[in-house]
């Protein structure tokens, strides 16, 4: 009889040098930047000049974006499944990676070149697709190659996030490109930067020391594996991800919505008001998940970060429902941005630590982003009905508080533990 720790499967301490640490940040700056871009600015604009009416364009946005979320959701776990079983001279993640990111640019160009909302859809989809493509092989690096640096490397995806949107937007503006050089332009970045970090990231075989030592002389390797989707902890993490995300997606998707008719900004001032919450929350969002994921590569207590910024997070809900102003919303995008930055950077260095088997690293770490986006396409939904339903914004924050101290409390039933293979 033997065991498997949870996180446990590769050589202890196994550290990576700072160069890779700039080649996988660069990477998701990257892919974060041609996803994010054209959601919050270019397909709007797109689908509003190419729509008869405003509310078309309204509602053709949400179509065309449900349905990339919706199409990247689908294909995550397909495409880290097929990751962890690929078996080539170029690696197993590296042709993922760059097959996404080639994918993308051409997704890019065709949105930019596509006339009518069916058609740019459709080569929306391509982009989602591709991009989660790429984001579930380069996540699965994180897995496969760290462990004394999984919070570090986390908090780096995380912080991309939040960055790749003000670098795109930023770019866009400031050149001011029109959309079909914008869209050009995003694909330039994800064929040279996505493409190369690829190619510059290791990617070495994988050695599982644990399970080829358990099955040393007995049995292919391939008939010990046991599967993370069948462990307690790690399906209550996924669940409490969702769950933390609908509550983020409760207190920022509709912020601008609540400046005009829930504190009374002049319709005029609202959006520069909404681009000073944003970048508050962005700033706050970066500086937390970068500082709490290395204190948890130091400390180890990644489930205490864990809960301590879900709680942290459903503050700032409690702070507008007790004044609802400009100010106080302000103090409360510093502190939605600190407790989701630090909750999205160490709560999927936790998860890393969950996983039971190299071999589905990439398809296991797709489903904890797939519960990340799935909270955030299904709050604001939720959150549109519960303001239509009290015709205010009080419950809609109110919620945000409620639902992140329950995945806050959801993640106390998180306990890694050791696993017997007989």
């Amino acid at each position: 009889m033997s065991s498997i720790e949870p996180g446990a499967v590769h050589g202890p301490g196994k550290r990576v040098g700072p160069w890779w640490m700039v080649w996988f940040t660069l990477a998701w700056l990257a892919i974060w930047t041609v996803q994010l871009t054209p959601i919050q600015l270019l397909l709007p604009l797109q689908l509003d000049t190419q729509s008869g009416h405003w509310l078309h364009g309204v509602v053709w946005s949400g179509v065309v974006l449900s349905a990339g979320g919706l199409a990247g959701i689908i294909a995550a776990p397909i495409a880290g499944s097929l990751s962890d079983r690929t078996r080539s001279r170029w690696g197993r993640r590296r042709p993922w990676a760059i097959g996404g990111s080639l994918g993308a640019a051409i997704g890019l160009l065709l949105t930019g070149w596509a006339q009518g909302p069916l058609f740019v859809g459709a080569a929306w989809v391509v982009v989602s697709v591709s991009v989660t493509i790429a984001s579930a092989a380069l996540t699965a690096l994180i897995a496969d190659q760290l462990d004394s640096q999984r919070g570090t490397a986390s908090a780096a995806a995380s912080s991309a996030q939040a960055v790749g949107i003000v670098v795109g937007v930023g770019a866009v503006v400031l050149l001011g490109l029109g959309l079909g050089a914008s869209y050009v332009l995003l694909a330039g970045i994800i064929a040279v930067v996505g493409v190369g970090t690829t190619v510059l990231l290791p990617d070495p075989a994988p050695v599982h020391p644990r399970v080829l030592g358990l099955n040393a002389g007995r049995e292919p390797i391939t008939q010990a594996r046991i599967s993370s989707l069948l462990d307690h902890n790690f399906k209550w993490l996924l669940v409490s991800r969702f769950v933390v995300n609908v509550g983020n997606a409760f207190g920022t998707s509709l912020l601008l919505f609540f400046l005009i008719y829930g504190i009374g900004v002049p319709a005029a001032s609202a959006e520069d008001k909404l681009l000073v919450l944003i970048v508050i929350y962005t700033v706050f969002v970066v500086i937390s998940s970068i500082v709490v994921g290395t204190t948890s590569d130091r400390s180890g207590s990644r489930r205490f970060w864990t809960i301590t910024s879900a709680l942290v997070q459903a503050c700032s809900g409690i702070i507008i429902l007790i004044s609802p102003e400009f100010v106080t919303t302000a103090i409360a995008a510093a502190i939605m941005g600190t407790g989701y930055g630090a909750y999205m950077a160490v709560s999927l260095a936790l998860a890393t630590d969950l996983l039971l088997d190299p071999d589905d690293h990439a398809r296991d770490l797709s489903l904890v982003n797939n519960s990340a986006a799935l909270g955030q396409l299904v709050g604001p939904l939720l959150g549109a009905g519960l303001v239509a339903l009290v015709g205010g914004f009080w419950l809609l924050f109110a919620a945000a508080s409620l639902v992140s101290i329950v995945g806050a409390a959801m993640t106390l039933t998180v306990r890694p533990k050791t696993i017997t293979l007989r």
